[in-house]
């Protein structure tokens, strides 16, 4: 898994040629097997065509479920940097409003956790870097409870009060993004997907060289759908490889709206 996290990383061009060469072999064997069959004078096998289709319709189900929990994780990355970003902003707008001379301090602190919540959002797939960003943000979160408990100990009254609600709800939403982009696709899920494709292909090269039919342009274009399918679901399912990727935009919407005189909106 860990080897095709790599290529995947390294080429979605690289990662789609080696699954179709995978299951082209597959339907090649598979259509070499059938010949061979029918050459030593024995009678193609009965139910081989209800048997492949009962593998290709499992192979569509399982590309199925395995687009829906891609897609499912996508979108809850999605929506918790939103989440996270509008949590930062009510935060930021409470420190600036709480009347304390630790108030301004803690909108900089804050503004420093939304550039530092942006680079973990667009950090690439290196553990060092991604620990090193965690790192930052547990030991800035310490020097933000710290300004945010001295305020509500020295000011105890509803505005004190809701600036710490707000900080522990910027705190819980990392927390839930740091979970949302450690947890992609599991691996068994995975090297089940491809164990189907590679094996329904093979079997339908097989149905087809028992009945001596080659049909190549038309197997390439089926290998390529499903490898292209296939393709499109890890990419969705891996957090920080691919191309389809999570955008910190809303951190930079967030930046641009703690400056004193923010720009204008565009239209």
């Amino acid at each position: 898994m860990i080897l095709l996290g790599e290529i995947l990383a390294f080429s979605l061009i690289a990662f789609w040629l080696l699954l179709f060469a995978v299951q082209w072999a597959a339907q090649a064997i598979g259509a070499w097997l059938g010949r061979r069959h029918v050459a030593r004078g024995a009678a193609p096998a009965e139910g081989v065509g209800l048997v492949v289709s009962g593998m290709l319709g499992l192979l569509a189900f399982v590309l199925a479920l395995t687009l829906s929990f891609a897609t499912t994780r996508f979108e809850e990355r999605r929506e918790g940097t939103l989440m996270e970003a509008n949590a930062l902003g009510t935060a930021w707008l409470r420190a600036k409003a709480i009347g304390h001379p630790r108030g301004d301090e803690l909108a900089k602190m804050f503004k420093e956790y939304t550039k530092l919540r942006a680079d973990f959002i667009t950090a690439p797939a290196d553990r060092e870097v991604v620990r090193a960003i965690n790192d930052q943000t547990s030991a800035l979160q310490n020097r933000i409870w710290e300004h945010v408990t001295v305020i509500v100990r020295e000011k105890p009254d509803p505005i004190s009060s809701s600036l710490m609600a707000a900080t522990n709800e910027v705190f819980d939403r990392s927390t839930a993004e740091r979970l949302a982009f450690g947890q992609g696709m599991p691996p068994q899920m995975v090297w089940l997907l491809m164990s189907i494709a590679v094996l329904s292909i093979g079997a339908l090269g097989y149905q087809l060289g028992l009945r001596g039919l080659s049909l190549p342009v038309l197997s390439l274009l089926l290998i390529g759908m499903w490898t292209s399918v296939m393709v499109v679901i890890l990419d969705l399912s891996a957090p920080r490889i691919g191309s389809i990727r999570s955008s910190a935009t809303v951190y930079y919407w967030t930046l641009d709206s703690f400056a004193p005189n923010p720009p204008p909106a565009r239209r």
